[in-house]
């Protein structure tokens, strides 16, 4: 039974992990796996479920208002999600099987390679305007980027926008509103994958996923007022203190 001061303390952090959703677009939910382990005390495998119901909840959240301002390019993004939910429950549907020291190995490297992303910066590209669209390529890439959110329970962000940007031919602005479309549909279903075979607390998902929410629309309205640029390094170097550490709890279980 989770006690008060670790509800609150969870609480508080999903919405600080929410907050950096909102500001960044992306990367916040690679601390929600660590979050719910070191400070809720979830099992491993149960984590990596409810971060994926966490991830795609805000991200759902923060896709209407950017449907609102017509950022989002619905034929492109239905067509990567789909195919990453198809890889996203495969990997929800392997990742139970799997030993969690593997997986949390994984999700240590993807950590830290979203923290070296964030501190380098999103790589400046140029969208090919009137391109046609790669429907082949974005199948496969939405396959792979959907295997890993399914076994690990990060979103993916990261991965997602800059392949929209150089496979569908988008801006940047419309790139991440579509990607809030894609690491929705794909968390979904790799928490389906997942729920198969884990079971989690759903009073304690709920509480998380809604301070999550709250503090992605926080974070949403704060953009406009920080450096996003100095605030992501600084960020990043977080992340990447946050995949070292968990990297290194899972070296002695894999010698």
């Amino acid at each position: 039974m989770i006690t008060t001061c670790t509800l609150t303390a969870t609480v508080l952090a999903a919405a600080v992990v929410g907050v950096t959703l909102g500001l960044f677009g992306g990367g916040g939910s690679i601390l929600m796996v660590p979050m719910l382990m070191y400070i809720a005390h979830v099992p491993g495998k149960a984590a990596i479920a409810m971060s994926l119901l966490v991830v795609a909840t805000t991200s759902a959240a923060g896709l209407i208002s950017h449907a609102r301002a017509g950022r989002v390019r619905w034929r492109t993004g239905l067509i990567f999600g789909a195919a990453g939910m198809a890889g996203a429950y495969a990997g929800g549907l392997i990742g139970p099987y799997l030993p969690e020291t593997i997986l949390l190995g994984g999700f240590a490297a993807m950590t830290v390679a979203t923290a070296i992303a964030m501190i380098r910066g999103r790589s400046r590209v140029s969208a090919k305007t009137g391109a046609d669209l790669p429907v082949g390529r974005i199948l496969i890439d939405g396959i792979v980027v959907g295997v890993v959110t399914g076994l690990v329970g990060a979103g993916g962000g990261f991965l997602v926008v800059p392949a929209l940007v150089l496979l569908g031919g988008m801006p940047m602005a419309a790139a991440v509103g579509t990607s809030l479309l894609v690491i929705a549909m794909k968390s979904l279903a790799g928490l389906a994958g997942y729920l198969q075979t884990v079971t989690i607390d759903w009073r304690l998902a709920a509480v998380v996923t809604a301070a999550a929410v709250v503090g992605g629309l926080a974070g949403g309205q704060l953009t406009g007022h920080v450096n996003p640029d100095r605030l992501r390094r600084a960020f990043g170097w977080v992340v990447l203190a946050m995949g070292v550490f968990v990297l290194a709890q899972q070296v002695p279980a894999l010698m």
